[in-house]
């Protein structure tokens, strides 16, 4: 059986996208966990695979490397979306974005240039309710909330953008610091769903820097749904205005929150290459 991938990334965060009309394997745990190994297998923060069709609507399935499925990821989006126009299922003359639905919702991508890199991401409405992150206890939006994760408390705000955030406001952030913390935060009780954790710092009104710990990856250079959950955050905090740059340790993208709390976020695909797995590494996964 052959095995094709691409592989692409947005500031270091990067994703194998795996066709489901050029590839047969049944993508189970262990064989997404060996696929995205970076000792024993690519390498990679996930595996996208789609494009699936259903009455003319386009999915996308978003794939953790513990094999979990993830409910949105904005890198991902551009990463799926870019590959689309590779591949040749969009034809840029005729087509200027693209939506297809995941499993937290549609998303939407707006090309900003020729080849594709470039663009912006319709993120959707975030939401700081208790019951849509979700977080356990009565139904109250979740800013400036303290909350223990290894005996410690700290002053968070969760943020749902698809998927669930917890974000920390610090003076000083660091890897060290928001891995201690997700470690711990990501499989607390109070979130039944698990949690991504986030460390912000607020340079400025237009500028604010995060470290990122994601549920079923663990520490990551880079991620939009994170920089958007961020932002929006930080503005419900009334740290910032509504369009920010967002840095993050694989680089920065901008976020702008609109009056109605749909975030967009502008970012730019880079494409690794396609990868053709040996005959060997196929059969080594065929029988796991």
């Amino acid at each position: 059986m052959k095995l094709v991938l691409r592989k692409y990334h947005c500031m270091g965060n990067d994703y194998l996208v795996y066709d489901t009309g050029k590839n047969a394997m049944e993508l189970t745990e262990s064989r997404i966990r060996r696929l995205c190994h970076r000792n024993f297998g690519i390498g990679s923060d996930g595996i996208l695979a789609g494009p699936f069709t259903d009455g003319g609507k386009r999915y996308m399935r978003i794939l953790n490397p513990d094999g979990s499925e993830v409910g949105k990821s904005g890198n991902g989006a551009a990463i799926f979306a870019r590959y689309l126009l590779d591949a040749g299922y969009i034809n840029r003359a005729r087509e200027k974005e693209t939506e297809f639905t995941v499993l937290g919702g549609k998303m939407r991508a707006i090309y900003l240039d020729e080849s594709g890199a470039r663009q912006q991401i319709a993120m959707g409405r975030m939401s700081f309710w208790s019951d849509e992150i979700p977080v356990t206890g009565p139904r109250r939006e979740m800013v400036d909330e303290t909350m223990v994760f290894g005996k410690l408390p700290y002053k968070t705000t969760c943020v749902a953008v698809g998927n669930p955030h917890c974000v920390i406001w610090m003076e000083e952030i660091s890897r060290e610091e928001v891995c201690r913390i997700g470690a711990v935060s990501e499989t607390a009780a109070c979130f039944p769903e698990k949690v991504n954790t986030l460390l912000l710092h607020v340079v400025d009104r237009k500028n604010i820097e995060i470290e990122i710990y994601e549920r079923g990856a663990g520490y990551t250079l880079a991620s939009g749904t994170s920089a958007c959950a961020a932002a929006g955050a930080a503005l419900k905090m009334g740290l910032v205005d509504r369009k920010m740059m967002v840095h993050m340790p694989g680089g920065q993208l901008e976020v702008e929150i609109g009056e109605d709390g749909t975030a967009y976020m502008t970012v730019e695909v880079k494409s690794v290459g396609e990868i053709i797995l040996d005959d060997g590494f196929v059969e080594e996964l065929e029988r796991i």
